[in-house]
């Protein structure tokens, strides 16, 4: 099996499982528990905070420790600018569409057909008087990097929030992310980390009300039992992360570069690259004969990939990204996502590109 659905998860790196293990094992107390026990438990989140801290150039007390992404991004999406109008843009993800909608009214950016956001819908939202602005970092199906730090300054001009959902931007410039921004969102399982874990990060002095009741964890915004393993986990992928950024996209772009030039040598107009300006390890495709049948024909010849959001993939629903982006319905079904890791070769690129002409090829009787 060839795997290139990286977008949707990576597997564990053995760095994070080796940091995590002790978690499970010697230190397995809880953080809140007064007794050595708890105290050796807090001094690993403490530590982990820190770093993190570091990575993004933010203060520890900024952070806040989420179940993931999603949580993350709801919890921004509700609370940030209580009360006052708000806008999102038409390619963020559900999670932040869904939240918007649970919100109440709210104005929509719109895109253009590079599947980017430009300012000028910024502009508009702030001059109708919204005072929180969604804006993702990179787009999760397309790839595309949306100008979140000078939609950041405007907002700023008119004393507005920026929100930015950075789940599929941990392996670009974070540092530069939290200057601009006034929250962002990240997960761990994108980056070899673990499921189930993720982080808010908030401005001081911007207000942020409680997520969840009950307990007085992530100073009294979000009770419950913190995961140990899954913050130190986190920790230690956002760090490799980071370590490995121009690494990572020489390689990813390079390994990108050999599956689409063999694609669109072979198949010419039948395949189109949908974007502009589009972070290295994310391809997606638009076929003129593809669909949910391409999809499932590729996962039984041994290439995994998706249609778009893995969240979203049970949906058989023209992608909300493609059609923000003026594709027509039938269109927007037929685009597919490869994303790529340290992990593929240009070899394994090559192969799943050639599968994937193989059977295009093979659906119109070639």
């Amino acid at each position: 099996m060839l795997y290139l659905d990286y977008a949707a998860t990576s597997p564990l790196r053995a760095e994070v499982l080796e940091r995590m293990l002790p978690c499970y094992r010697e230190m397995f107390g809880n953080p809140d528990s007064l007794h050595a026990f708890g105290r050796r438990a807090a001094g690993l989140v403490g530590a982990a905070r820190d770093e993190i801290a570091e990575i993004l150039g933010v203060q520890p007390r900024e952070i806040y420790f989420t179940s993931g992404g999603t949580e993350a991004d709801n919890w921004a999406v509700r609370s940030l600018a209580a009360g006052e109008q708000f806008a999102v843009s038409a390619i963020e993800h559900a999670a932040v569409l869904s939240a918007a909608k649970l919100r109440g009214e709210h104005i929509l950016l719109q895109c253009g057909e590079d599947g980017v956001v430009p300012l000028s819908e910024v502009e508009r939202a702030l001059q109708a008087g919204a005072k929180l602005i969604c804006l993702m970092a990179v787009n999760n199906e397309t790839g595309c990097v949306q100008p979140v730090s000078e939609a950041a300054a405007l907002c700023h001009e008119r004393g507005a929030l920026l929100f930015s959902d950075c789940v599929q931007a941990g392996r670009c410039d974070l540092k530069a992310l939290t200057a601009a921004a006034d929250a962002i969102s990240l997960s761990a399982h994108k980056l070899g980390g673990p499921k189930g874990m993720g982080l808010l990060w908030v401005r001081r002095g911007v207000k942020c009300p409680p997520l969840i009741a009950g307990g007085e964890q992530e100073r009294g915004l979000r009770g419950g039992t913190l995961n140990v393993a899954g913050i130190v986990g986190m920790a230690e992928a956002l760090s490799l992360a980071q370590e490995e950024r121009a690494v990572f996209a020489a390689h990813t772009e390079a390994v990108r570069a050999v599956f689409e030039g063999y694609i669109l040598k072979e198949l010419g107009g039948e395949a189109k690259i949908d974007g502009t300006n589009r972070a290295a390890n994310l391809s997606h495709i638009t076929f003129s004969r593809g669909g949910e049948w391409l999809l499932s024909a590729l996962d039984l010849s041994g290439v995994a990939c998706s249609g778009g959001a893995a969240c979203s993939a049970h949906a058989a629903l023209p992608s909300h990204v493609l059609t923000a982006m003026g594709r027509s319905e039938d269109e927007a079904k037929r685009g597919v996502r490869f994303s790529f890791g340290l992990e593929t070769t240009e070899e394994d690129a090559e192969e799943a590109a050639r599968t994937v002409v193989r059977l295009i090829k093979k659906s119109s009787g070639e």
